[in-house]
């Protein structure tokens, strides 16, 4: 099987190289041409994929002519739209980093292209491959929680602008906090009941990191499900630049018999360095990059999980167009296309 992985903006393109460089039965390329937007100090282009151990190509039609397989999307979110409908037009499976889009319009060009073209569009949300948030999934499918009555989420990190400055530009990120760290929450509750969501109301400000960006480096967003479910969703990048872990979700469902939490990323040993002063983490356990590459390559894993797709995707990112325009004018707003 042929994988390109186009653009090498994101920072989850490190990890993607290197999984499918090492997966049996798969070949894999890079192609980031784009190479004028990385900030001062950042690699990119062939010495990124050169580092990685990958061959490169050093357009995005020499890769498209290699024939590939399936294709993963890394660039800036606001360059998203182009290289999907690329894909489309080559006729090639995409999955594309989250969120879909920066707005809900190229989101819908983007499935709807996807869709002409007879191709899946998948939407990279690895945290639905977490044994964490199965055991969640398996418990309210059962019926043990009784009716979900609320959720409260955080997904919190550092902000991201030491390995890849973009992600505080609100052109190429379309926003900041708000619109990287929303949709995994959303996309969890969007697999986990057959609800959709009708209104958000949500609050923003940039006092974490006040004068170094101009994008929103904290949030909290509610959202109402029309199943009458309320959630929560903390999206700042709170975490100091001294933490050990980049970052992590946690999620606490309240029901009507029994209150489930789960932490996604917590299989880890803790620790403090001696030698280097500060804490330590050393994970274990399921990769869930990993777990969600062989998804969308070879379909869904023992468990059933499936990679989300584009209408999902779609989904979240109206979510966080809502949560925007609400932040904005300081009201609830309803969610386009429920």
């Amino acid at each position: 099987m042929k994988v390109v992985v186009l653009s090498f903006a994101h920072v989850h393109a490190a990890a993607y190289l290197t999984l499918l460089r090492d997966l049996p039965g798969v070949e894999v390329i890079g192609s980031d041409p784009d190479t004028a937007l990385a900030a001062p100090g950042e690699t990119r282009g062939r010495a990124f994929a050169e580092g990685h151990g990958v061959r490169y190509a050093e357009t995005y039609e020499e890769a498209f002519a290699w024939g590939p397989d399936a294709v993963i999307v890394c660039s800036e979110n606001a360059r998203h739209r182009p290289l999907v409908e690329l894909a489309a037009a080559h006729r090639v499976d995409v999955l594309c980093e989250k969120p879909l889009a920066t707005t809900v319009a190229d989101g819908e060009a983007m499935v709807a292209a996807c869709r002409a073209a007879g191709v899946r569009l998948a939407v990279a949300f690895p945290v639905r491959f977490s044994p964490a948030y199965a055991a969640v999934k398996r418990a309210v499918a059962a019926g043990d929680t009784g009716r979900v009555l609320t959720v409260s989420g955080a997904n919190n990190g550092h902000m991201p602008t030491r390995a890849r400055r973009w992600f505080a530009d609100p052109e190429l990120a379309g926003g900041g906090a708000l619109m990287d760290h929303t949709v995994h929450i959303a996309d969890l509750l969007d697999d986990l009941f057959a609800a959709r969501a009708v209104e958000v109301y949500a609050q923003t400000n940039n006092l974490l990191y006040e004068g170094e960006v101009t994008a929103e480096t904290s949030g909290l967003v509610t959202v109402v499900y029309d199943n009458d479910t309320v959630a929560t969703i903390d999206c700042s990048w709170s975490h100091p630049r001294s933490h050990p872990a980049w970052g992590g979700l946690e999620m606490t469902l309240v029901g009507e018999h029994a209150t489930l939490e789960m932490d996604a990323f917590d299989q880890k040993v803790h620790g403090h360095s001696e030698r280097h002063g500060r804490a330590l983490e050393l994970p274990f356990g399921v990769d869930l990059d990993a777990a969600m590459l062989r998804a969308f390559l070879y379909g869904p894993g023992p468990d059933g999980m499936a990679v989300a797709d584009g209408e999902g995707g779609l989904r979240t990112l109206r979510i966080v167009a809502a949560a925007y325009a609400s932040a904005r004018t300081g009201a609830p707003v309803a969610v386009a296309g429920t």
